[in-house]
């Protein structure tokens, strides 16, 4: 796909409302360049696909250092291609010579926020007015535009951790490698360990035996389903009751039980997603 023409021609006179005020509200990508430069060619479309991707959060300036050589000495620009970065205008990064796309998008995902740093902003808020249904929905949202980031992740985790859903608080905690076990891991994990002690009451393990020894008996599976989602033990609690619907759809309350759990899930919540279709199936 060509890109179309993507950037501001940086001159002596508005090189200060381009780069410098204009760094204060995005990013700005300086590229010096001149028309006898080969690699300047093959690095260009490379910044203007960046800048085209990134056009929200950053500005593509270029500079060509032949009409504007006043402007390459005042920059100190000593080979070509050179790109330089702008925030709030300050030059915070840059390079000499050509980089892969890959290398230049990460430099540029430093200095900008991700496209889910509000939701998570919010989010984390939410978590400390411990508004923990609503921080949920909004972490699951920032997690899946940016799933590869750590801060999300662990966000989520934490979201998810206060709901009671200790699954896929454990899942979101497995992959995270020992440079990012920071203070706010160590807090989620000695969170997921408290539900988990607080969900294994010798009540509930008493009642799962019995109904263990009695798979049979409904009444007991479903009274076990209802204390498991009481303990925040939500997907146990939700496969027991679909065990129920599985021998008897008709059974008692069973139908409005389990409705009950996936209301109380909270929003974008993927196992509410995953168990509601599994429910329609089963109606239809």
């Amino acid at each position: 796909m060509t890109v179309a023409n993507v950037g501001i021609n940086v001159t002596i006179e508005n090189f200060q409302q381009v780069i410098l005020e204009g760094s204060k509200s995005k990013l700005v990508m300086v590229d010096f360049w001149a028309d006898w430069c080969e690699p300047c060619k093959q690095l260009m479309p490379v910044l203007e696909k960046l800048a085209n991707e990134f056009s929200d959060r950053v500005t593509l300036a270029k500079i060509d250092c032949e009409a504007q050589q006043q402007l390459a000495a005042q920059f100190g620009i000593r080979s070509l291609p050179t790109v330089a970065f702008f925030k709030d205008g300050q030059p915070v990064d840059g390079f000499a010579g050509v980089e892969p796309e890959s290398a230049i998008r990460a430099r540029i995902e430093q200095h900008v926020p991700g496209p889910g740093a509000d939701l998570l902003q919010q989010a984390q808020e939410l978590l400390q007015q411990e508004s923990y249904q609503e921080a949920y929905a909004l972490a699951k949202q920032a997690y899946d535009l940016q799933p590869t980031d750590i801060t999300a992740q662990l966000t989520l985790a934490d979201a998810a951790c206060s709901v009671g859903r200790l699954e896929q608080t454990e899942e979101l905690l497995a992959p995270i490698g020992l440079a990012d076990q920071d203070s706010h891991y160590q807090h989620v994990v000695s969170k997921l360990e408290l539900a988990k002690q607080a969900a294994d009451s010798p009540e509930l393990r008493a009642l799962q035996e019995q109904a263990d020894a009695h798979p049979d008996n409904l009444d007991l599976q479903l009274e076990l389903a209802t204390k498991l989602y009481d303990a925040q033990r939500m997907e146990e609690a939700l496969e027991l009751a679909f065990n129920v619907l599985m021998q008897d759809f008709n059974f008692g309350t069973a139908k409005k039980q389990t409705l009950d759990m996936l209301n109380g899930l909270p929003k974008g919540d993927p196992l509410a997603a995953h168990y509601r279709r599994k429910l329609y199936s089963m109606m239809y």
